[in-house]
């Protein structure tokens, strides 16, 4: 077992660097196109997070709060005293269980179609993702995951697979995704703390989402900006390049 998160770093300035952190079932090589073009002026670090990739000893690895936590002592170890946390789903949830944790390492958050925020998920797909150890079954689950006219390339379909070639990984994401539900419902992250932090927040959401759906980027309270996106499932990062990159260095700049 490892106490320390498998990192990708890229850039060297100074200011608050980004940290990006995956969703349920990734890895930090996520971002690797908005890594590259965000490191441009800044340090920007992607995680795998505890029980993923690289990660995957980690200890204790399995509910949202873990990984906070292993976020928070990874940013003590490197002396980072505030940073930009970029979160997607999963993440989107443990950066703002960073931002209750503890808000003064906090300097924005851009969550992209976060857990947390109300307690519908489909929980049902993301087990069976959980379970999908074959290029049948990645076939079948992934396509879910986007919008209606999404295209997914065979890069894309082959990196999924080869990531769950990894001994151990199945076993280690069906652990989480128990840890993840009550029964059919999420965990919600109380919304009030948030805004307390006093930092910019932006959330996205995709209008085609099957994971999480979009009504929980409703009517959120006006200091937290919203940007909903028609034609897009659950796969910002990957079908919204660009606005994700304008939106993130926008939210990133100040600081």
């Amino acid at each position: 077992m490892t106490n320390s998160l498998y990192t990708i770093e890229m850039g060297d300035a100074n200011g608050a660097p980004i940290l990006l952190l995956h969703g349920f079932g990734g890895f930090a090589d996520n971002w690797a196109n908005l890594q590259q073009r965000l490191a441009t002026d800044k340090s920007v670090l992607a995680f795998d997070l505890p029980g993923h990739g690289q990660s995957l000893s980690y200890p204790d690895a399995g509910e949202p709060k873990i990984a906070a936590r292993a976020i928070i002592a990874e940013m003590e170890k490197r002396n980072i005293a505030k940073a930009h946390i970029v979160g997607f789903s999963m993440g989107g949830a443990i950066a703002s269980l960073i931002g209750l944790f503890a808000p003064e390492r906090v300097a924005s958050l851009t969550l992209l179609a976060p857990g947390g925020f109300g307690p519908e998920i489909n929980h049902k797909m993301l087990q069976a993702y959980a379970r999908a150890d074959n290029e049948k079954a990645i076939r079948q689950i992934l396509p879910q995951f986007f919008g209606f006219s999404a295209k997914i390339s065979e890069t894309r379909i082959k990196a999924e697979l080869a990531a769950r070639q990894q001994p151990g990984i199945t076993q280690s994401l069906c652990k989480i995704a128990d840890l993840l539900f009550d029964g059919s419902k999420q965990g919600v992250i109380p919304i009030a703390p948030l805004l307390e932090i006093d930092v910019p927040i932006k959330v996205l959401w995709g209008t085609q989402d099957n994971i999480l759906p979009t009504r929980q980027a409703h009517k959120l309270p006006g200091l937290i900006a919203t940007h909903v996106f028609s034609d897009t499932g659950h796969m910002l990062i990957e079908e919204q390049p660009d606005a994700v990159y304008r939106l993130v260095k926008q939210n990133t700049a100040y600081c």
